[in-house]
């Protein structure tokens, strides 16, 4: 069963009103979660550090991110309130902690016990140590990240999980990645995304087949996170097996903000959540043989031996006494061959189906 995550983000304007409507909206588009982002923007940016191109166009005015970012902090009180909703709905809560502060918050305040470590900090090494040594398990984007880049990051989380306690160095981070129990608690833990970091990501450089390298060199269950317009990506990446589904959601895409305009509005969101559903059914379960409900298409579909010239008991027969025709109730034509300068164990008339 692939988990469908609807990324509310920063689509709340920094509104409790709006982050409650995003709830309902996941919800009503039958998102398994829906995540926002906990941050303090004093301890997430520097306050003269620059927008991303992206967040510039988007928003259509050029400011820096803390003054962007701090539009957007939720307070811990909201949060406590949008657990207690979603938990009233059946959809779980999730959300990216930025800093240490906030991921003490998520874990020891709201309890949360699933946490995602986004593309950004995947080389923020004291961050995501943190993280693994909350114990919780982790989905981990792999956005902008080499092979080298996620395999590092997967020796902190290995330590972090093996070790409380104490600094790790080079050689504790390869001895943690390479024990049997840390791989065995990676296996058990974490999964990663595959992620292309654009807003929107155009189409040529999404790359799914990376999810199948990341498969064979990590041996840990892989998804996607998407960022390109539409919703066929992540179906196609359900398709290759991604076992986890991140899509940014909007309310309205006209409003104001960096996010809006790259993600789905709650129409598309729901076709999302429908298309991944429908291929997940359509995958089955790759036994290749008939299903029960094609039993009753073979006779009509398939053919037979059909006589087409007539045939006397002792008769042997010759290609011009048969032919391969509709329905598929009698001899099959893989025995033709087998037939042909055999003698004829019956008489026969034209139009009639040779027995076996």
């Amino acid at each position: 069963m692939t988990l469908i995550i609807a990324e509310a983000g920063v689509n709340h304007n920094g509104s409790d009103e709006l982050a409650f409507k995003l709830v309902d909206a996941a919800h009503e588009a039958g998102a398994d979660i829906v995540k926002f982002q906990t941050f303090k923007a004093k301890n997430l940016v520097t306050e003269s550090a620059k927008q991303a191109d992206y967040q510039v166009a988007n928003t259509g005015k050029q400011e820096s991110q803390f003054s962007m970012l701090k539009r957007l902090e939720l307070s811990y009180e909201t949060h406590h309130k949008l657990v207690k909703y979603c938990q009233e709905l059946g959809i779980e809560f999730l959300s990216t902690a930025f800093d240490s502060e906030s991921l003490d918050f998520l874990v020891n305040d709201l309890g949360i016990t699933r946490l995602k470590l986004p593309s950004g900090e995947i080389t923020n090494a004291p961050l995501v140590l943190e993280h693994a040594r909350t114990g919780c398990d982790l989905i981990v984007s792999t956005g902008m990240a080499t092979l080298s880049d996620i395999e590092y990051v997967l020796s902190v989380i290995a330590f972090g999980y093996l070790h409380p306690n104490g600094d790790p160095t080079d050689e504790l981070l390869i001895e943690a990645y390479f024990s049997e129990q840390g791989k065995a608690l990676l296996k058990e833990k974490v999964t990663l995304l595959h992620c292309t970091t654009e807003y929107p990501a155009p189409y040529d450089d999404i790359n799914l087949n990376a999810m199948d390298t990341m498969k064979d060199a990590f041996k840990l269950s892989v998804g996607y996170s998407d960022h390109s317009e539409g919703i066929v990506v992540p179906i196609s990446a359900v398709a290759k097996g991604a076992v986890l589904i991140e899509k940014h959601f909007t309310t309205d895409k006209s409003l104001p903000g960096p996010d809006h305009k790259a993600s789905l509005d709650p129409v598309e969101l729901k076709a999302m959540v429908d298309g991944i559903r429908i291929a997940q059914r359509v995958l089955g379960d790759g036994i290749k043989g008939p299903r029960p409900l094609e039993i009753k298409n073979k006779e009509v579909a398939r053919k037979s031996l059909v006589v087409v010239q007539p045939l006397k008991a002792g008769e042997v027969i010759t290609p011009e006494h048969i032919t391969v025709k509709r329905p598929g109730d009698g001899m099959p034509p893989s025995l033709y061959w087998k037939v042909l300068k055999t003698k004829a164990s019956q008489d026969y008339q034209v139009g009639q189906l040779l027995d076996e």
